[in-house]
């Protein structure tokens, strides 16, 4: 079987999922449920289509792994790029150096999940939109276009960057030059998501977009144990338990009852929701349920020592990551505020929680080393650790 196979320092979590997907996708059996014979797409197809490689060598777990950590070292160099190209050769350093040492990215990098490939892809589309508002042409606008749809495939809720990087050229081009260019953005990452929507439309009887998991995922974050009490603002699969599969129910349609459930809950508690919402929302940013998050990292495999590191150095980067941006508002503001936008719309609607902030933190990185760059204190820090001729190179 192919159970037998894998590596039992995995957990029942996700990882479950990408494993079992990339270990069926490499013997030609392509997206099935875990455990069972019936279609599965539980999760956006990409992460585990990377993985798919690696799960035809022996230890295959641990070659997955690998292949999340190449993605995560990936984005270092990547993230250097991004801040050269938003802030100069200094800020590209700083960025590259936080981007090493901060924990809330490389905590995900060994991880079979698909943080580090949506943040990998997140950040090459970043760098993208930036050749887009500085050129705004069609190939720009295209290539744009295509990696927001490869982070929208591995993250379905990435998908929001499409509208939101759209805007690009909104206000300093005329109306209808704008319009073509973000009329033609949003039709390819429709083209290269169409691919797996027609596969899946073969396969479920209800339509499915990206997965069959954002009814699970909204029901679980919308009961008694997440509106009230130290859980509020979370997930719990408590919140499931009342949801038993019908005969002959694929996951499409299990997603589904699943979504009109936690609506009619959401409706029955509507004066609870601002208070929910808040706390989801203050998750996010680190502000509330702190224990909570690190145990929910802990169910991840994340270790609770880098897991507070990760609190803590966010508490220390999100301060000067708003500097930054507020600096550089006028020049490159809204490309590095469309994936803050996007994560905590998305925490507000589901929920809060570290995994749901990763695409952001590449963006903190980035704008912290823009306001650490722009500071008398940085500069003569960062003039002495580049006096080595190693580094005088890179300084402008």
């Amino acid at each position: 079987m192919l159970i037998s196979r894998w590596n039992l320092g995995l957990v029942f979590n996700d990882s479950v999922y990408y494993s079992y997907q990339a270990q069926h996708n490499a013997q030609g059996e392509w997206f099935r449920l875990v455990f069972t014979n019936g279609p599965g797409a539980e999760h956006p197809p990409l992460a585990s289509l990377l993985m798919t490689p690696a799960s035809l060598l022996g230890h295959l777990v641990f070659w997955q792994r690998a292949t999340s950590t190449l993605l995560g070292i990936a984005v270092i160099p990547l993230i250097a790029l991004l801040g050269l190209r938003l802030g100069g050769r200094r800020v590209a350093v700083i960025a590259a150096f936080v981007a090493a040492v901060y924990p809330n990215l490389w905590i995900n990098d060994s991880l079979v999940m698909a943080e580090s490939a949506s943040v990998f892809f997140v950040v090459v589309a970043l760098l993208c939109a930036w050749r887009f508002q500085q050129r705004f042409d069609y190939r720009s606008a295209i290539v744009t276009g295509v990696l927001v749809a490869l982070a929208a495939l591995s993250r379905s809720e990435l998908i929001v960057l499409a509208p939101l990087l759209a805007l690009i050229g909104f206000r300093a081009r005329p109306l209808l030059e704008w319009l073509k260019r973000a009329v033609a953005m949003l039709v390819v990452v429709g083209a290269v998501i169409a691919p797996w929507m027609i596969y899946n439309s073969t396969r479920f009887d209800a339509p499915v977009l990206l997965s069959t998991n954002e009814g699970i995922t909204i029901l679980g974050s919308n009961c008694d144990a997440t509106y009230s009490g130290p859980k509020m603002g979370g997930w719990l699969t408590v919140c499931l338990s009342d949801v038993v599969i019908q005969p002959g129910e694929d996951a499409s349609e299990l997603s589904r009852r699943e979504h009109q459930i936690a609506v009619r809950y959401m409706r029955e508690h509507v004066r609870r929701l601002p208070f929910v919402v808040g706390a989801r929302l203050l998750r996010t940013a680190d502000l509330y349920g702190l224990d909570d998050l690190v145990l929910i990292d802990m169910a991840d495999q994340r270790g609770r020592i880098p897991s507070w590191s990760g609190i803590i150095s966010w508490w220390l980067l999100a301060p000067l990551a708003m500097v930054g941006w507020w600096r550089n508002r006028r020049r490159c503001g809204w490309i590095l505020l469309a994936p803050a936008i996007s994560v905590f719309a998305t925490a507000a609607i589901f929920y809060g929680a570290h995994r749901l902030r990763a695409p952001l933190e590449p963006v903190v990185v980035v704008c912290a080393a823009m306001a650490i760059a722009g500071s008398a204190v940085g500069q003569r820090w960062i003039g002495r650790l580049l006096q080595h001729p190693r580094f005088s190179a890179l300084v402008d």
